[in-house]
């Protein structure tokens, strides 16, 4: 019986809990459309990706001061002269004002006027080349001559004299191996005619 009424008491707190908040639903929703639609000129990133939010027009000489994300909505406040940026208010920024690019972003709600960018930030250090190390790969080519031309040493031509020459004595290489060969053909001959017996 106990757990009877723990179930009933359950249910009807649950009830009660979800009719309230059906009550406040409706005023947080109004009061969520009131906050997130802006009046006047603003822009709507319509890029799909984050995109980022820059101190000036340019991303090469203002730094990135946040990003903004697809279907963010912020209060637009002008244009560039080259119209490439949008500027617009930007709480995360040092003055509150940043700069988006306006290929990322749609205006709506009117026409910008064209703004001034703010000057560009003086850099922290400047890049010097240390002289010590540049004098290193500073290469002077020194004087030189020209190369010459040596000649080569005089040939030594052998000089041969007119007059007979003596041929060694003895017997001809070419008889020796013409002997030797018939003596080898005779030999080749005999066993044939022996091994036919």
């Amino acid at each position: 019986m106990k757990r009877y009424w723990f179930k009933i008491f359950a249910g009807l707190l649950a009830g009660s809990v979800l009719g309230v908040t059906m009550l406040l639903v409706p005023n947080q929703a109004e009061a969520y459309q009131d906050a997130s639609t802006p009046t006047g000129i603003f822009v709507t990133v319509t890029y799909t990706d984050p995109i980022n939010v820059r101190g000036g027009p340019s991303t090469v000489y203002y730094p990135i001061v946040g990003q903004v994300f697809p279907g963010d909505v912020l209060p637009a406040l002008g244009v560039s002269p080259g119209r490439e940026w949008v500027e617009v208010s930007f709480p995360g920024a040092a003055n509150g004002v940043g700069w988006v690019y306006a290929t990322y972003v749609t205006v709506s709600g009117g026409e910008l006027r064209v703004v001034e960018p703010p000057p560009t930030p003086t850099p922290l250090a400047t890049n010097t080349v240390d002289p010590t190390l540049a004098a290193a790969f500073n290469f002077q080519p020194t004087s030189t001559r020209m190369p010459t031309f040596t000649p080569p040493p005089p040939l030594d031509v052998p000089k041969f004299e007119d007059g007979i020459v003596s041929r060694p004595v003895g017997i001809p290489s070419g008889v020796l191996v013409l002997s030797l060969s018939l003596i080898g053909a005779v030999g080749l001959i005999v066993s044939y005619v022996l091994s036919k017996r």
